[in-house]
């Protein structure tokens, strides 16, 4: 075996080819709990954002899916298989890998990384060799399970159907939260590699979740997986997500009242259509208050599409607080007693999550466009306030709707928002549920309860 590697946080790291079984914990008498004399049925789980930090809302959806496993699952039946994330990389949180680390350790997990960084998700070669890392460590690692599963989380491993074999000892799950065809359409290059990706594992025998009743059409219409192979996963969240942590300081124009809008500073949040939203009502006399704009990245240098809206809001003497580096503590500013509205304008939205987080911090109004995952969230007059995508002058109106709400409009459409998150987006039921009709073996002590693989 390779020499192993300490992090700081005590937690024992090793090269890819070798697991890490992070510290076991002790029962409450103190004593160790004795292995089990025979292999435990496994789910193996492969993510590249939310381990060593998190960089969009997916960083927080893989991790509360992998929070959900560590208690739905017995003990040391969960293996992870990170990308890894150098301390250099400006992504990395150690705070954030701690408290990953610490939840992974209560359940006896084994952490086993890949390498490649971010830069390997960034093109398809590089998510190609991602895949075939991943596959060969669960191919290593599940092969005395008597029943196994592998899930990878999102985009960059859904290739992981072509890099299978006949016999490999596990099932396979796909969980795209988006597309290219989604995100990025331009990029035909990526959007090709999908297609035949998902076609290839269909065709092995992998079943495809849909984190939305729009992305279950999405998959099946555009990028033709049969419905029979879609299984729903929805998009959710833990309902005490963010509870504990503490509130970040406001930026110093916002205490008086803000709107805020974050997400990935890309073209299809639609932070430009906000921006000329804005400017017509600014130009109608609307007093608007202070916006707390975060299209972010987690690279050091603004790229060119942050240069635009920075520019756009300059030339149109916005009143605004630029943030462009990713921080999790953002979300806190949901449950400032100073925020005026939650603005979503997305063009192309597979699931939205946003709304929900609003919704669980009893942040209210929330405005959002009528796009994709979005409209099964934020319904117009009851959850918040809708317009329709890629147009400003129709957000323009719906953010003045949410600026005149009276506060008893705003204490019901905060019951009617926990009342939606409660019944259809509580993650633990949803991932619980998949469990239990999919993979119920991993659920029992024994592990040894065949079908539904």
């Amino acid at each position: 075996m390779a020499a192993r590697k300490h992090s700081s946080q005590g937690v024992t790291h090793v090269p890819a080819s070798d697991s890490v079984p992070l510290p076991r914990q002790r029962s409450a008498g103190g004593s160790v709990e004795p292995l089990s004399t025979e292999p435990p049925s496994k789910i193996a789980v492969a993510l590249h954002d939310g381990y060593y930090g998190c960089t969009s809302g997916t960083g927080f959806s893989n991790r509360a899916f992998l929070d959900v496993l560590t208690r739905a699952l017995p003990p040391e039946r969960l293996l992870v298989i990170p990308v890894h994330i150098p301390r250099s990389d400006p992504s990395h949180d150690p705070v954030w890998v701690a408290e990953t680390e610490r939840v992974l350790r209560r359940a006896g997990a084994e952490v086993v990384p890949v390498p490649g960084g971010r830069a390997a998700t960034a093109a398809v070669a590089g998510c190609e060799g991602l895949c075939a890392r991943v596959a060969e460590v669960a191919r290593q690692h599940l092969s005395d399970a008597p029943m196994a599963q592998l899930i990878g989380l999102d985009i960059p491993f859904l290739g992981l159907g072509s890099h299978l074999r006949a016999g490999d000892p596990f099932s396979l799950l796909l969980v795209p939260r988006s597309t290219s065809e989604l995100a990025s359409p331009e990029d035909w290059r990526r959007v090709h590699w999908e297609h035949k990706a998902l076609t290839a594992a269909v065709s092995g025998g992998a079943r495809v979740a849909a984190i939305s009743h729009h992305m279950r059409g999405h998959l099946e219409q555009v990028y033709r997986v049969p419905r029979h192979a879609v299984v729903d996963l929805p998009n959710g969240l833990l309902l005490s997500d963010h509870e504990d942590v503490p509130p970040a300081p406001l930026p110093p124009r916002a205490g008086a009242g803000f709107l805020l809008a974050m997400g990935r500073a890309v073209e299809s949040k639609g932070f430009e259509d906000l921006l000329e939203a804005l400017r017509i009502l600014d130009a109608r006399g609307e007093r608007v208050p202070h916006l707390v704009l975060a299209p972010t990245t987690h690279t050091e240098n603004l790229t060119d599409h942050q240069r635009q809206l920075q520019a756009m809001a300059r030339d149109y003497a916005i009143d605004a607080t630029f943030l462009p580096r990713f921080s999790s503590r953002y979300r806190t500013w949901l449950r400032s007693s100073a925020l005026r509205g939650v603005v979503v304008p997305s063009r192309a939205e597979p699931f939205g999550r946003i709304p929900l987080e609003a919704f669980a911090s009893g942040a209210a109004p929330v405005v959002a466009t009528r796009v994709g995952g979005l409209t099964e969230t934020v319904v117009d007059g009851v959850t918040g306030f809708t317009a329709e995508a890629r147009d400003p002058m129709d957000l323009s109106r719906a953010i003045r709707r949410a600026l005149h709400i009276s506060d008893r409009e705003r204490e019901q459409m905060r019951a009617r928002s926990r009342a939606l998150l409660t019944a259809r987006h509580d993650y633990e039921s949803t991932i619980r549920t998949y469990l239990r009709q999919y993979t119920p073996w991993a659920m029992t002590l024994g592990g040894a309860v065949r079908g539904g693989a």
